[in-house]
């Protein structure tokens, strides 16, 4: 991370901003303003997750800076309730949408009704399976992010022995993504067998629900490969109850404060930070330009690297999804 992006991440996440529901102000709608201003509406996943309330957060206050309204809507990953979500937006005249889509291919439709709304659309931390709609997609490098965690991930359980491995949500393609990176470098060593992966959704109760069932299971399992941080933290819950957590070693994904904390504790080995405050920051300021210049993005997919945080750089730590430089 360079010392420019660890500012700017540092300094989204410093701001508390509270969510709000669907409804906003009105403001003028993107086919009759040729200037900067009016209604931006923000959809995340679920902001009780770090990762997501981060997003919306900075993304929200790049907006106020830049001098737009805004309004923070959460989808919980169901696209009907984002339908919903992007019609309140249409109704309150939004001139763009900043949307981390619910489901890569359920989500199509939804961009589809905002754009023929002539709401300009940008994605954050999940792609869609349509190019050509939405002006850009900004996501983490999901791939060398996995790759790189897989990497500690060897160094830290060696190179023989039986592991599980926990899976996204099927629907966000971030899942496949990441797995196939994990699979990338594991599969190089033979030593090393699979004993058992569930999906959990990304989430931290149904984490420890399907480790406590793999562990039923399979007691030899010595470690554990997660996509997310939450499902970690939810692994690492079922071994504490069954008195396994100093014999099976865990990996998470996303760097947020808990997987940071656990890291600090001796409980996780490691997490991947995603520049989720970075993407998001720059996601309003693409969509500034092009409502206020007409200017569109050079590329409309655009990925940000990820960053390994472990033991030995863990206590750099200042702020969620944040590395001091």
């Amino acid at each position: 991370m360079t010392r420019k992006v660890a500012t700017v991440v540092a300094l989204g996440l410093g701001i508390s901003i509270a969510l709000t529901g669907c409804a906003g102000a009105g403001g003028t709608s993107a086919s009759s303003s040729s200037k900067a201003g009016g209604l931006i509406t923000i959809v995340v996943n679920d902001p009780s997750n770090p990762y997501w309330l981060t997003e919306g957060n900075v993304a929200a206050a790049e907006a106020k800076k830049l001098g737009y309204k805004t309004t923070i809507a959460a989808s919980k990953g169901d696209v009907n309730t984002e339908a919903s979500i992007i019609a309140t937006a249409i109704s309150n005249h939004a001139v763009g949408l900043i949307l981390d889509p619910a489901n890569a291919s359920g989500s199509i439709g939804n961009v589809k009704k905002a754009i023929a709304a002539k709401i300009p659309v940008f994605l954050v931390n999940a792609e869609i399976n349509q190019t050509g709609l939405a002006l850009a997609q900004l996501v983490s490098n999901n791939a060398q992010g996995a790759a790189i965690g897989a990497q500690e991930w060897i160094k830290d359980v060696g190179t023989s022995g039986n592991y599980a491995q926990l899976l996204g949500l099927p629907s966000d393609n971030n899942a496949a993504t990441r797995a196939n990176g994990y699979a990338s470098v594991i599969s190089q060593y033979p030593g090393l067998k699979k004993v058992a992966e569930q999906t959990a959704n990304w989430d931290r109760t149904l984490g420890q629900q399907k480790m406590q069932s793999i562990l039923q299971a399979n007691p030899d399992v010595t470690a554990v490969i997660s996509g997310n941080d939450e499902m970690a933290l939810g692994a690492i819950a079922a071994l504490k109850q069954a008195g396994k957590l100093t014999q099976v070693k865990v990996g998470g994904f996303d760097g947020s404060p808990d997987a940071v904390a656990a890291i600090k504790a001796g409980e996780l080995q490691y997490t991947i930070l995603q520049p989720v405050a970075l993407f998001a920051a720059k996601a309003v300021d693409e969509l500034n330009d092009y409502l206020a210049k007409g200017t569109k993005p050079a590329t409309e997919k655009q990925s940000f690297d990820c960053i390994l945080i472990n033991k030995s750089n863990v206590d750099k730590m200042t702020d969620p999804f944040t590395l001091s430089q």
